[in-house]
């Protein structure tokens, strides 16, 4: 039988929630008397001679990742291995094992608990494959930066190690990895839509976002031998039951046609299930899954969302409410824990590419409002900002002085998903709580949204003040439609935060591309940019914004690559890096590059493809190519494109033009070189 649910904390009560996936208010109110008499690790163990320095036995819990080892918490594995820590667990780590068999997933012997599942801090085919699905040469989560260290689908074939190993114990998946493939979705390294991972994996529960919560109630609960299948009442989670279970109480509602009524009056959410349309349908039926896109998104506020449920042939995935957001009390407490903030011995004499670039960072924030259509970072850590503490961060900041090798005095970051979204929340909670609002800025800044950046001043101030730091950058992205809000903001930023060059990302500056990616317009990064020049000015310095572009984008046409690169020739930008859109599991732009609809638009039946997709490896290297208009390698295909699309006026010398035309004698040569090259003769 479950336990019985606490009464509601001051947290649940500002969310208005009652319902049957309540966890318990505080993530650490049971430090149990294990937590106390076990104490704390030096490093989560690798190996059983370390767990034998400990006097363990055994370990509660394994947790297995596609990562090397870093006692960090910008490590995943890591982070949840010292939440479990807390809690009395005894925690090992098997990392990056060797998986064409089972014999490495028993090196820790059998866990007494459960399983842990992740592919690490990256989904494992995003790891793996670029944008054009080239295998990358390099994995900076891996020791020494070797490429191929795990698996494709990580997460199910260490899961189904796990099972191979020990087959009576649970198995519980967490991480990006399986929160953005929790249902049926499209996958661009196999151009299909994959059923959701839980089934693949043969794993007994899904965690889904950041999940400490989850995850200590899980442990809490399988420790009291609780069997899997009983734990159907936690947030944060997804679980298979056959076709047709449904919790006593609930209602469901069918949502599984576009033309489908998404709220009824008369249905409370906290006892409603919104049933999908099946992964048959959506394998069949691009729409479809454009449909059942928007609803996912529709209820991921975790204030008022309903469980949803999703028909796989003869049994379904059940999908509970997200998870609530940390309190900063809570989420202070992740952060405190006593991390090593290393590689874990074994790695001695190598490099850790991720870590020596995270090293010196500091977290301030979890969540992102700006509801940007291709990043699936928001449907991993949500869209409500959960901030710590001034001093927590400040502690940290500390913590990386002194226990950082050769740390420098220089703190690379002070950021999260975004850099200047700390402590800004709906000004109502009420509000907050019912809203169903996809971005919070797009189309314009929500009146109800508060902006203002005085927190985040005044942190970067008292951060400076640090005995033994000499500077402090911000490497995350900045909002710059926030930024611009707060001149004092950008002042500050200005004069003391920038190391002479600004990452920052526009994306793009044609309103069609920009519209799908919720995105705001180029006149807003046009103020921003005003500001910081204006400020640098001021300040003495020389400094510069280095601008982010994305070609083949859902939306993007090849005029709309030709105006912006025109922009950027008229700006003197000359982009070296340039990104190209890659569809990640659940992205709003994912839906719109397979469907060819936009879900977040009226979805019609009869209509044809509203969303202009571009798709083959031809099309995303052209648009590429207009983004390094001045790689002399992309002149012939640009002049061919222009000529295509009427625009030889952009071939020339002059200032308005975008490529040189093509030298005498240059076309000959070319054919001639074809020829050679295919071994035919003149």
């Amino acid at each position: 039988m479950s336990p019985k649910a606490p009464d509601d904390s001051p947290f649940e009560q500002r969310w208005r929630i009652v319902s049957p996936t309540r966890l318990r208010p505080t993530l650490f109110a049971r430090r149990a008397h294990w937590a106390k008499r076990l104490g704390v690790a030096p490093v989560l163990p690798m190996s059983r001679s370390e767990m034998d320095a400990l006097g363990w036995e055994a370990c509660d819990v394994v947790l297995v990742t596609g990562d090397a080892y870093v006692d960090h918490p910008s490590f995943g594995a890591a982070l949840i291995g010292r939440v479990l820590e807390t809690q009395g667990f005894r925690v090992g780590i098997i990392a990056q094992p060797p998986w064409r068999s089972a014999d490495a997933f028993m090196a820790l012997g059998k866990p007494a608990v459960m399983f842990g599942v992740t592919a690490g801090n990256m989904d494992s085919m995003v790891n793996h494959y670029t944008a054009e699905r080239r295998i990358r040469s390099d994995d900076a989560y891996s020791p020494d930066g070797r490429a191929g260290l795990r698996p494709d689908r990580a997460a199910i074939v260490y899961a189904q190690r796990c099972r191979e190993a020990f087959p009576d114990v649970p198995v519980v998946l967490g991480g990006i990895e399986a929160s953005l493939r929790r249902v049926a979705h499209f996958d661009y390294w196999s151009e299909k839509v994959r059923r959701s991972i839980l089934l693949d994996a043969k794993a007994d529960l899904l965690v889904f976002g950041n999940g400490e919560h989850q995850i200590v109630e899980i442990a809490h609960r399988l420790a009291r031998r609780e069997k899997p299948e009983q734990l159907t009442d936690l947030r944060g989670t997804a679980f298979i039951r056959p076709a047709g279970w449904r919790p006593e109480g609930f209602a469901e509602l069918d949502a599984r046609t576009p033309e489908a009524r998404l709220f009824p009056a008369g249905l409370p959410p906290q006892a409603t299930v919104v049933r999908l349309p099946s992964y048959e349908a959506v394998t069949r039926s691009p729409l479809l899954y454009a449909h059942a896109s928007r609803v996912l998104h529709l209820e991921s506020n975790p204030g008022n969302a309903r469980a949803l449920v999703q028909r796989h042939g003869d049994r379904d995935i059940w999908l509970n409410p997200p998870a609530l957001p940390l309190p900063t009390a809570d989420l202070d407490g992740v952060y405190d824990l006593p991390y090593s903030r290393r590689p874990h011995p074994r790695y001695a004499g190598q490099s850790l590419p991720a870590y020596e670039m995270i090293k010196n960072s500091v977290s301030i924030m979890r969540g992102c409002f700006g509801g940007c259509t291709f990043c699936s970072l928001t449907e991993h850590e949500g869209r409500i900002i959960q901030s710590r503490s001034e001093a927590s961060v400040l502690r940290e900041i500390e913590a990386v002085r002194d226990q950082t090798p050769g740390f420098t005095g220089v703190v690379s970051d002070l950021g999260g998903p975004t850099a200047n979204m700390y402590r800004m929340a709906c000004r109502s909670p009420e509000i907050e709580a019912a809203c169903r609002r996809l971005s919070c800025v797009v189309p314009e800044i929500c009146p109800n949204l508060g902006t203002d950046h005085a927190p985040l001043v005044n942190l970067y101030r008292r951060a400076r003040q640090v005995r033994g730091i000499k500077k402090i950058t911000i490497g995350s992205g900045i909002r710059f439609d926030l930024a611009v809000k707060s001149p004092a903001y950008v002042e500050e930023l200005v004069r003391h935060h920038v190391g002479g060059y600004l990452k920052i990302a526009p994306e793009h500056t044609e309103p069609g591309p920009l519209g799908k990616m919720q995105k705001p317009g180029v006149g807003r990064y046009e103020e921003f940019r005003a500001m910081f020049d204006r400020f640098s000015r001021q300040a003495g310095k020389e400094q510069y914004l280095i601008p982010y572009f994305m070609a083949a984008h859902p939306g993007t046409t090849d005029e709309d690559m030709v105006k912006l690169a025109l922009w950027c020739k008229r700006n003197g930008f000359r982009p070296e890096q340039v990104q190209a859109f890659l569809p990640t599991p659940m992205a709003l732009a994912t839906a719109m590059y397979y469907s060819e609809r936009d879900p977040l638009s009226r979805l019609d039946r009869s209509a044809g493809a509203t969303v202009h997709t571009v798709k083959g490896e031809t099309r995303r290297r052209l648009q590429k190519a207009f983004l390094r208009y001045h790689d002399p390698e992309n002149w012939p295909v640009l002049r061919q494109a222009l000529a295509r699309m009427g625009r030889r006026d952009l071939i020339g010398h002059g200032k308005a033009c975008l490529v040189p035309p093509e030298p005498p004698g240059q076309k000959a040569r070319s054919a001639h070189a074809k020829r050679a090259k295919s071994g035919r003769s003149g």
